[in-house]
C-alpha cells in the first residue's frame, strides 16, 4: 500500500469533497439535493473554467499568475464594447477570446525564446492586464442587452427547483474539452511528456517549444472565456473583479491534486477541485453564522494540506 496516493491521485480529493458533503448533508436539511449540487455548477462556472485551463499549464510545468487580471480585464472590455461602442454581444465574445489567447500566446513566446521563468513573466502579464482594464475604464459598466437576456433566461432543468444555467452548462463542456484534450489527443500527450520532463521530451523529438507557447495560449482563450462568464454572473464589468482570482483558480487545481512538479494530475481532479472550495462557500452561506474570514482560512489549510501530500507524493516518486 506503500505510496497509493501516487497511484491514484484523486484519493485525497475525493475523500475531503464527500466528507465535507456528507458532514454538511447530515448537519443542514435539505442540503442533499440536486438543487445545492446544481448551484455549486453555477457559482464556480468562471473560476471552474479558468481552472480547467491552469490545470494544463501546470500539468506542463508552468504556471500562469495572470489569469485573474485576465479575467477582470475581459469583463470591463466586453461590457465596453457592447455598452459603449455598440458592437453586437457574439462579436465582442469574440474579440475578447482573440485578446487573450493572443495574450496567453505571447507569454509563452516569451517564455520559450527568451528562457524567462513563468512566473515572473505572468507576473508581469498580471500587471499588464489589469492596467490594461483601468485603460479600458475605472468604472464599473453594467450590461443591459437582449442577447445577454436571452442567455440568462436559458437554462435545463435537472430536478425540481435544480437548473443549470448556461455558466454551469459551459463549465460542464470545458470539463469534458479538457478530459478529451489531456486523454485522448496528442497535444495531451506532449504536455504530459513535457511536464514530466522537458529535456527528456526534447531527446524524444517533441516539440517543447510549440508545446510550452500553447498551453499558454489555451489558458489566455480560457481566462477570457471565464472573464465572460464573470459578465453574465455579474450583469457588468469591472477591473476589479478579477483581483486574486488567480490565487483560487491555482488553489483549486492543486486541491484537485494536480503536481505543481508537473506531469501528474488532469481535468477530473480539477473538477472535484473546484466543486470542494464552491462546496465551502455553499456551506457558509447555507449556515450564515460564519465570518467572512471562515471561508480563505479553510482554503488555507486546504491547500496546505494538499502541499503536504504533494510533497510526499514526489519523495515517493523519488524513491521508486
Amino acid at each position: 500500500m506503500k505510496f497509493s496516493l501516487q497511484r491514484n491521485p484523486l484519493a485525497a480529493t475525493i475523500g475531503v469533497l464527500l466528507l465535507l458533503y456528507g458532514f454538511a448533508s447530515s448537519y443542514y436539511d435539505g442540503f442533499f439535493s440536486l438543487r445545492i449540487i446544481a448551484n455549486l455548477f453555477t457559482d464556480s462556472s468562471f473560476l471552474g473554467v479558468s481552472a480547467l485551463g491552469m490545470t494544463v499549464v501546470i500539468l506542463s510545468r508552468g504556471i500562469d499568475l495572470s489569469v485573474g487580471s485576465v479575467m477582470g480585464f475581459t469583463t470591463v472590455f466586453v461590457a465596453h464594447l457592447v455598452m459603449v461602442e455598440g458592437l453586437p454581444t457574439p462579436v465582442a465574445w469574440g474579440l475578447a477570446l482573440i485578446v487573450g489567447t493572443l495574450f496567453g500566446a505571447f507569454m509563452g513566446w516569451l517564455i520559450v525564446a527568451y528562457d524567462l521563468p513563468a512566473f515572473l513573466v505572468t507576473l508581469a502579464g498580471l500587471f499588464f492586464a489589469k492596467g490594461m482594464g483601468y485603460v479600458v475604464s475605472d468604472v464599473s459598466i453594467g450590461i443591459r442587452d437582449s442577447f445577454y437576456d436571452a442567455i440568462l433566461d436559458f437554462s435545463i432543468q435537472i430536478g425540481p427547483g435544480a437548473y443549470l444555467g448556461a455558466g454551469a452548462l459551459s463549465f460542464i463542456v470545458f470539463f469534458f474539452v479538457v478530459l478529451y484534450l489531456l486523454k485522448w489527443s496528442r497535444f495531451g500527450r506532449y504536455v504530459y511528456a513535457v511536464g514530466g520532463g522537458e529535456d527528456s521530451a526534447r531527446l524524444m523529438g517533441l516539440p517543447v517549444n510549440g508545446v510550452k507557447i500553447g498551453v499558454y495560449a489555451f489558458n489566455g482563450f480560457c481566462s477570457a472565456f471565464a472573464g465572460i462568464l464573470m459578465t453574465l454572473y455579474m450583469s457588468s464589468g469591472n477591473p476589479l473583479f478579477g483581483v486574486g482570482l488567480e490565487l483560487e483558480v491555482i488553489a483549486a487545481v492543486v486541491v484537485g491534486g494536480t503536481l505543481l512538479s508537473g506531469g501528474v494530475g488532469g481535468a477530473t481532479g480539477t473538477l472535484l477541485g473546484v466543486l470542494t472550495l464552491a462546496l465551502i462557500q455553499g456551506i457558509m452561506n447555507y449556515d450564515g453564522r460564519f465570518l467572512p474570514a471562515v471561508r480563505p482560512i479553510s482554503v488555507g489549510a486546504l491547500l496546505l494540506v494538499f502541499i503536504l501530500i504533494q510533497r510526499f507524493l514526489v519523495r515517493g516518486k523519488e524513491e521508486s
